[in-house]
């Protein structure tokens, strides 16, 4: 029997190592192209019947359509979303899980629970982000005020009650910013979901409710509430008549309500860019704009870093505003 070459070795050792590394080097190719080949489940943290939950079925259906596999909604309501959220976390990084983050979870959440199972920036990998949701001030039309600077001063005599969704929530976050930036005298009622805080605004238990446009637009068109101001960068396309509080003399408070889509951090980057791609056309697509605007959302098609860094932005911002409005939930 012949020795063994030592060159030959070291050659054969080489041609074995440069295989391994192109192998390795086409996974997130071969990823992109194979993925995916089974229905994606898509985890809501809430229940059924509300504006993200219509965004999040929205989105799963024509996402599915362009990729060819179903998107299957799956509710996991409870803790204003912590529970849902947590099940993404453990599931598996492969991009057949997937989380509708909704921003009072991803990054108020975190300041006013003492405890939450999850970590927003290290526990997830952004996928995109969905929208905004304007949010809008409304009072009743009896509220003898008819711009914010007049409310902010009526507060002053005697402090105002504003309704919203719940404590913790983007709405009750925007009415302590409001309170803190301009001195307004307002006090919290929580409720659990915005449905019964518009019927006490319209019936005149309470003065103001602080909500999404979506929930306000049609009885501020039909006169049964008075629009104060809107807390978006711009006026919204639906009530394009309501000012926004920066026009009211607030520059500084922008609040909008976001949705988007996060994974199991260590999700490959081959499949988060595949359903970047795929979510960006179907927020594109005009018929999904339209069905979205129904909704009170704007449509913002970007990138996956885009998304982490608006989390982690608003993650900061959020907390000094919270913790002075000592917001807390047990």
């Amino acid at each position: 029997m012949k020795p063994m070459n030592p060159h030959s070795t070291q050659r054969r050792h080489r041609l074995l190592a440069g295989l391994g590394l192109a192998l390795l080097a086409a996974l997130p190719l071969q990823a992109q192209e194979t993925y995916p080949n089974k229905p994606i489940r898509l985890v809501v943290p809430f229940t059924p019947g509300g504006v993200t939950d219509a965004s999040g079925r929205l989105i799963a259906d024509a996402l599915g359509r362009r990729l060819g596999q179903q998107v299957i909604v799956d509710n996991k309501p409870g803790a204003s979303g912590n529970i849902g959220s947590a099940q993404v976390v453990g599931a598996a990084a492969d991009g057949y899980t997937l989380l509708l983050a909704f921003d009072g979870t991803m990054v108020i959440n975190p300041h006013v629970f003492a405890k939450v199972p999850f970590d927003t920036v290290k526990d997830f990998a952004a996928v995109g982000k969905i929208g905004n949701a304007t949010l809008i001030l409304v009072a009743h039309p009896d509220v003898p005020a008819r711009s914010l600077q007049e409310l902010v001063a009526l507060s002053k005599t005697k402090p105002l009650a504003y309704g919203t969704s719940g404590i913790g929530g983007t709405p009750h976050v925007a009415g302590e910013m409001l309170a803190q930036r301009t001195g307004a005298r307002l006090e919290h009622v929580p409720y659990k979901g915005g449905g019964q805080a518009m019927i006490d605004v319209m019936g005149g238990s309470i003065p103001l409710v602080y909500t999404a446009v979506a929930g306000a637009q049609a009885h501020v068109k039909a006169g049964k509430l008075k629009a104060i101001a809107v807390s978006s960068a711009q006026r919204s396309s639906s009530l394009p008549d309501v000012p926004t509080f920066g026009e009211s003399g607030v520059p500084d408070l922008v609040v909008d309500s976001w949705v988007g889509l996060l994974a199991p951090v260590r999700t490959p980057a081959a499949v988060l860019a595949r359903l970047n791609s795929e979510l960006n056309a179907v927020l594109n697509d005009p018929a999904v704009r339209e069905k979205l605007a129904l909704l009170g959302i704007d449509p913002t098609p970007g990138t996956p870093e885009q998304f982490r860094q608006q989390m982690q932005k608003d993650l900061a911002a959020y907390g000094p505003i919270v913790k002075a409005a000592q917001i807390k939930v047990e």
